[in-house]
């Protein structure tokens, strides 16, 4: 399995016990879609590495204790420790209209209603107070909070995405 076929799902956070138990935190809106988990990807020395679950229970804030097949010692569970999980993107639902998941839109271009074209979405960086777009321009990097309204359309064929920013946000980055 290659990352580009994959979406990022969290990462190993912690041990969780002595006998090879970790806790994940699952960087997904919705966490409870994954307590029916039956593997995952875990990128080790940079290969995306298949574990099989054979316990999950999940916890309060994102977070799943997990117990894989094969991790038995408190020494296995540690070298998963701060490593990237992955699943293939094929699981996921197709999305249409304006919604879009975060992975789906990286590389798009992005074009406001009233600045017109402002570069090419670099990520979305899922803070939970407050989510951004960020945006870069040539160098020049542009944050825009996504927040309900400002994303207008999302044209996957065309690979862009036509946002609504507060006037003068934009402005305030690229001059």
């Amino acid at each position: 399995m290659e990352k580009a076929d994959c979406f990022h799902l969290g990462y190993v956070a912690k041990l969780h016990g002595f006998k090879g138990e970790v806790s994940l935190f699952l960087d997904v809106t919705n966490p409870e879609d994954y307590e029916t988990l039956d593997a995952v990807f875990i990128e080790i020395n940079g290969q995306l590495t298949p574990f099989f679950v054979t316990a999950f229970k999940l916890k309060n804030k994102g977070f799943a204790a997990v117990k894989f097949e094969g991790v038995t010692t408190e020494n296995d569970a540690r070298i998963l420790l701060r490593k990237n999980l992955f699943l293939p993107a094929q699981i996921l639902p197709k999305l249409s209209g304006k919604n879009f998941y975060d992975h789906e839109v990286v590389g798009f271009k992005v074009i406001d209603s009233l600045f017109g074209e402002v570069g090419v979405l670099e990520s979305i960086i899922d803070l939970q107070v407050n989510p951004l777009i960020q945006i870069m321009n040539g160098s020049k990097e542009v944050l825009v909070p996504l927040i309900v309204g400002l994303v207008q359309k999302v044209d996957r064929s065309n690979k862009t995405l036509y946002i609504s920013a507060p006037a003068g946000l934009i402005e305030l980055y690229l001059q």
